[in-house]
C-alpha cells in the first residue's frame, strides 16, 4: 500500500477514534441498529457501486485521477448523517467494520500481494490454449491452499507473460478471475474468507471438501469452454516463434513467507489467548498477532528479495493501491445494507428473509449479495440466519454441530453462494479487482464493469450455478 493510502485509512481511523471519545459517555439505548435503519440508507454504497461502474466507462481519465476523491465523497456522504443520527452507536458500527474487517482484510491482501510479487518464473511460456488451461487448472487446485488471493497473486503475471505477444486475451483473465480468483476456493477454510468465518464459529477444517463434487460440475466444464474460446482466439494469432529457455524460478525463498502467511491465519483460526477492547472493540489478541505477523512476513519479504526480481515481474504498488482506497469506500458505505442483513426478520427486509426456505434459496440470496458486497459478512448473516431458524437458544457450538449433522445442505448452499458467486462482478471478491488492475497495468484492455458482468460472467457462469442447483440442492 503507498503512503498516500495508509495515511488516508489512518486518518479515517483516527477520525472515527476521536468520535467514539467524544461520544464514550453517550448510552446505546434502543433496538439494534440494523431494526431502525431505513431501505434509502443504502444509496451511498449503491452511488460507490455505480462510480467504480460508470466513471471508468464514461470518464476514464477523470476516473484514473480523481477515484480516491470519489471514494472520499461517498464515505462521507455516509458517515456523516450516520453519526449525527445515530451518535456512539454509529460511530462503534463504523469503528467495527474498520478495526474487524478492513484493516485485518487489507493486511492479509498486502502481504500476498507483496510476498508473491517477489515469486518470478522465469523462461519462455507461449500463450497457446493448452497451456493457458494447464495454467487455470493448476491455479484453481492451489487456490484453497494458499488462498484465491495467494494464488491469482504467484499466477497472475506468469499468464500476463505467456500472453502478452497476443492481441486477443482479455478473456484469459476474465476465466482467470472465475477459475483461480473464486471459484478454486471452495475446498478449505484458507481458500477465501468466508469459509475461514466458519471454521472459526466451529465447522471443521476439512468438511468443506464435501464442496468437491459442486466445484467439479463447474471447473470441468468451464475449463472445456475456455478451451474452446481460446483455441477460437488463437487461430486469428500471428503465431509467436519463442526461443526454449529453461524455466526457473527466481525469489523461491517467498514460499517460506507464503507458508508463514497461511500458518499465521491458521493458527489464528484455533488460538484462543484471550482478547483486548480497543477504541471500544474488542479485538481477539490472536487475530493482532496475525497481523503483526503478516506485516513483518511482508517486509522480510521487501528486504530479502532482489529488486531485479521485482522488476521482472513489473511489480508496482499500483493495484493494492487502487484496491485499498476503493475498498475502504465500499467497507464505508457497506455498513448500512449488512447491518438491515442482519436484523433478519425484525430490518426493512423482514418480508425477503421470511421467504427464505430451501437450500437453494439459501444459496441465491447469499450468493446474489456475495456478488456486491462483501463475501465473508454475507456468509456470516445467512449462517446465523440458518442457526437461528433450526436451532433457536441452542448453543453456539451445539447448533453447528446439527446444522452439519442434520442440515448439511444448507450450509453447503450458503457456502457455495459465498465462494462461487463472488465471481459474478469485480468487486465480488477482492483478487478480482486485484486482477484485473494488474491486466490493465500490463497493457491488457480489460471489459467495463458492466461489459465483464453482461459479457462474461453472466452468460457464461449463471447457467453452471443454475445446474449446481438444480443437482445439489
Amino acid at each position: 500500500m503507498s503512503r498516500r493510502s495508509a495515511t488516508c485509512v489512518l486518518t479515517a481511523v483516527l477520525v472515527l477514534a476521536t468520535d467514539r471519545i467524544l461520544l464514550a459517555e453517550a448510552p446505546h439505548t434502543g433496538p439494534p441498529i440494523g431494526e431502525v435503519l431505513p431501505v434509502w440508507s443504502v444509496l451511498p454504497f449503491v452511488g460507490i457501486l455505480l462510480s467504480i461502474a460508470l466513471f471508468p466507462l464514461f470518464a476514464p481519465r477523470f476516473w484514473h485521477r480523481h477515484y480516491p476523491k470519489v471514494t472520499a465523497f461517498w464515505g462521507i456522504i455516509l458517515a456523516a448523517p450516520f453519526i449525527a443520527a445515530y451518535h456512539g452507536r454509529g460511530v462503534d458500527a463504523l469503528l467495527h467494520t474498520y478495526l474487524l474487517e478492513y484493516i485485518p482484510f487489507i493486511i492479509l491482501l498486502w502481504a500476498l500481494f507483496t510476498v508473491a510479487g517477489g515469486i518470478h518464473l522465469k523462461g519462455a511460456l507461449s500463450g497457446s490454449p493448452g497451456l493457458n488451461t494447464l495454467l487455470l487448472a493448476v491455479g484453481t487446485a492451489i487456490a484453497s491452499w494458499m488462498g484465491t488471493t495467494g494464488a491469482a497473486m504467484i499466477l497472475i503475471r506468469t499468464v500476463l507473460r505467456a500472453n502478452k505477444w497476443r492481441k486477443h486475451k482479455a478473456h484469459v483473465i476474465v476465466f482467470f478471475i472465475f477459475l483461480v480468483a473464486n471459484i478454486g476456493g471452495a475446498l478449505t477454510p484458507l481458500g477465501d474468507p468466508p469459509l475461514f468465518l466458519g471454521f472459526l464459529l466451529g465447522v471443521p477444517f476439512f468438511w468443506t471438501m464435501r464442496l468437491l463434487p459442486h466445484m467439479l460440475l463447474v471447473t470441468v466444464p468451464l475449463l472445456a469452454v475456455f478451451f474452446l474460446i481460446d483455441s477460437h482466439h488463437y487461430k486469428k494469432e500471428e503465431k509467436q516463434k519463442t526461443t526454449k529457455v529453461s524455466l526457473r524460478i527466481e525469489g523461491g525463498h517467498n514460499f517460506f513467507f507464503l507458508a508463514g502467511i497461511v500458518g499465521a491465519v491458521l493458527v489464528s483460526g484455533v488460538w484462543r489467548p484471550g482478547s483486548v477492547t480497543i477504541l471500544g472493540v474488542h479485538e481477539d489478541i490472536q487475530n493482532l498477532a496475525r497481523d503483526l505477523a503478516l506485516v513483518l512476513l511482508g517486509i522480510a519479504s521487501l528486504v530479502t528479495t532482489k529488486k531485479t526480481i521485482r522488476a521482472g515481474n513489473e511489480f508496482t504498488w499500483g493495484p493494492i493501491r487502487e484496491v485499498a482506497i476503493l475498498f475502504a469506500g465500499i467497507f464505508t458505505t457497506i455498513v448500512p445494507a449488512l447491518a438491515i442483513l442482519k436484523a433478519g426478520d425484525k430490518g426493512q427486509l423482514g418480508v425477503v428473509m421470511k421467504t427464505l426456505e430451501t437450500p437453494a434459496h439459501y444459496c441465491w440470496i447469499t450468493g446474489s449479495l456475495s456478488s456486491f458486497l462483501d463475501n465473508a459478512p454475507s456468509y456470516l448473516t445467512f449462517f446465523s440466519s440458518v442457526l437461528g431458524k433450526f436451532f433457536a437458544g441452542v448453543p453456539l457450538q451445539e447448533g453447528v454441530h446439527g446444522l452439519i449433522t442434520d442440515k448439511a445442505a444448507y450450509l453447503e448452499g450458503i457456502s457455495v453462494g459465498a465462494v462461487f458467486f463472488g465471481a459474478i462482478t469485480y468487486i465480488g471478491n477482492a483478487p478480482n479487482f486485484m486482477v484485473r488492475s494488474i491486466a490493465e497495468e500490463a497493457g491488457v484492455r480489460m471489459p467495463s464493469f458492466f461489459g465483464y458482468m453482461f459479457k462474461y460472467s453472466i452468460p457464461i457462469l449463471l447457467p453452471f450455478f443454475l445446474l449446481v442447483t438444480l443437482v445439489f440442492f
